[in-house]
């Protein structure tokens, strides 16, 4: 990724909502917007998008008590409300009492009564494993978000291959998939390699003559899930 491109973009973006902010509003952004937000941008968001359209960043919202409640992101594609949590260990598990514990979770579960999806994502992944991160968001995304019209029967048979080996929670075997969609084993190797080209899926085991026998999500995703 060309990190002069993110930092350019970036700032403009930053400034764009903050010329349309005042009061409080506006300092929470200055306040708010710090190191986890913006490596979540840089490392998660920036490389799967290329642009931060419908990205809100600090974005308020009432609670239950009439109280400002201000999420890190709130993406917002049409009819559709996902608020995006970065949160690290300390602030969000070894320094909250027990009452903002239970503040916590009544606000998402508020926020999700409202209709948002509230999705959190630890700071050391944002970190340390964004491909972890920008697959969830994928899987979660595909869920909701429809293709294109026509929609492609090959696409539609990739993202159910990427749920069946969610399910099955074990590398995948083209047997799976020929069973799963009563197939033959020549179509089955194709739809598994078009994933690994495009980067879904990687070959995790071989035979001793270099045969793939196996396949996993990219970075071994379902071991760290588990």
């Amino acid at each position: 990724m060309n990190s002069f491109l993110f930092h350019e973009q970036h700032q403009a973006f930053i400034a764009s909502h903050a010329a349309r902010r005042t009061g409080e509003r506006k300092a929470r952004l200055e306040r708010g917007h710090l190191h986890a937000e913006t490596l979540f941008l840089e490392n998660v968001w920036f490389p799967m998008h290329g642009h931060f359209d419908l990205l809100h960043p600090e974005y308020e919202i009432l609670d239950w008590r009439g109280r400002s409640y201000f999420g890190d992101f709130a993406y917002l594609p049409g009819e559709l409300k996902f608020i995006w949590e970065i949160k690290g260990f300390g602030p969000h598990v070894q320094d909250m009492d027990l009452k903002r514990y239970c503040e916590e979770l009544n606000r998402e579960t508020f926020l999700q009564a409202l209709g948002f999806r509230v999705i959190s994502f630890a700071y050391d992944d944002v970190a340390h494993r964004p491909e972890l991160c920008m697959t969830l968001i994928r899987m979660l995304l595909s869920r909701f978000q429809s293709a294109p019209s026509p929609v492609h029967r090959a696409h539609l048979s990739e993202k159910e291959v990427i749920r069946l080996l969610h399910q099955l929670a074990r590398p995948l075997r083209p047997k799976d998939v020929e069973w799963h969609f009563e197939i033959n084993h020549r179509t089955a190797l194709r739809m598994l390699q078009s994933l690994c080209k495009k980067g879904w899926l990687q070959p995790i085991s071989r035979t001793p003559n270099g045969k793939i026998v196996q396949y996993g999500l990219v970075r071994g995703i379902l071991d760290y899930l588990d």
